[in-house]
């Protein structure tokens, strides 16, 4: 006869709940007890402790290989979803008290890694209790990120228009043509964006944004796009400029310190720089924790400081 549900929370505790998710995620009671600091004996009397509680076997060995029984499965299932639920109170009792804290998951394309770390100083400063992760992917994995609603915010340009998707624009993002330190383009009088084109172009990768941006811009103005060489990140592009293999189309942000010593030269073409606007992007369906809102309330209201710090403007 199934266990009354005040019988069961009598006999259950926190710590075997703990001990059981950590050897169900690691498939060995060795490895949990080093994720946790105990002792294999002492993971394995928790285990028992919890099996006795639940009437149930969770665990079982095959030859030498740990499985979980059909009980262990619907247990992490609910624990999954215990512990989600003491982390969302948490941070809801910390935000009554005026304390935003919690998980803020960012993903960052690629062009605005180089201004997220400086977002993010200014934010932790008024917000210290929120604990913040970043990772950084190329414009294709984060709308496909996006797409399956992995992260909390993305941090990118270029908004898709055909999804429910809610866009907080905060930042210029301007991708400037560049040639490195005595180009023969720099002794013209005038350089035809076809010219620059075809002075063996370096380019992102397929699915990067700001090769997507100068692919639409060709497309617009009807001007060849022929990359010379196709390169994984904005980093080798600028490199790549800077040790003469050929001309690029950067973030101005990814840049300033090549542009103040000269190492890479601005040329002045008709229709650049392109101008796309940085945005934080959730989809629409999507309601905010409180340290999403706290995020998103800091960069609307810091979007003329940014303009000024990252711009000069």
């Amino acid at each position: 006869m199934p266990l009354s549900v005040h019988k069961l929370t009598g006999r259950l505790i926190f710590r075997q709940l703990q001990v059981f998710k950590a050897v169900y995620e690691q498939r060995s009671y060795s490895k949990a007890g080093e994720l946790l600091g105990l002792t294999q004996p002492a993971v394995s009397s928790q285990v028992r402790q919890l099996e006795q509680a639940v009437d149930q076997p969770l665990f079982e060995y095959v030859g030498r290989r740990l499985f979980s029984t059909a009980a262990a499965e619907r247990l992490a299932d609910s624990i999954n979803h215990i512990f989600i639920e003491l982390s969302n109170l948490q941070t809801d009792l910390g935000a009554l008290k005026g304390n935003v804290a919690g998980e803020l998951r960012l993903v960052a394309v690629s062009t605005a890694q180089y201004m997220v770390p400086y977002l993010l100083k200014g934010f932790l400063n008024l917000h210290p209790k929120i604990n913040v992760s970043v990772k950084v992917v190329n414009r294709a994995t984060a709308l496909q990120r996006l797409h399956e609603n992995t992260d909390d915010l993305i941090i990118m340009g270029m908004v898709p228009v055909d999804r429910a998707l809610v866009s907080l624009p905060f930042l210029d993002n301007e991708l400037v043509p560049v040639v490195p330190e005595g180009h023969p383009l720099l002794s013209l009088d005038r350089v035809s964006p076809q010219r620059f084109l075809d002075s063996h172009l370096l380019v992102r990768e397929p699915g990067s944004g700001s090769r997507l941006a100068l692919e639409q811009h060709c497309q617009q103005k009807r001007l060849r796009f022929k990359p010379g060489m196709e390169l994984g990140s904005n980093d080798s592009v600028k490199h790549g400029v800077i040790a003469g293999l050929g001309v690029g189309v950067l973030p101005r942000l990814s840049i300033p310190a090549e542009l103040e010593l000269g190492r890479l030269q601005e040329v002045a073409l008709e229709g650049f720089p392109l101008r796309r606007d940085f945005c934080v992007v959730h989809p629409q369906a999507k309601h905010p924790t409180p340290a999403m809102q706290a995020f998103l309330d800091y960069v609307g209201e810091n979007r003329e400081r940014f303009v000024s710090e990252f711009l000069g403007v």
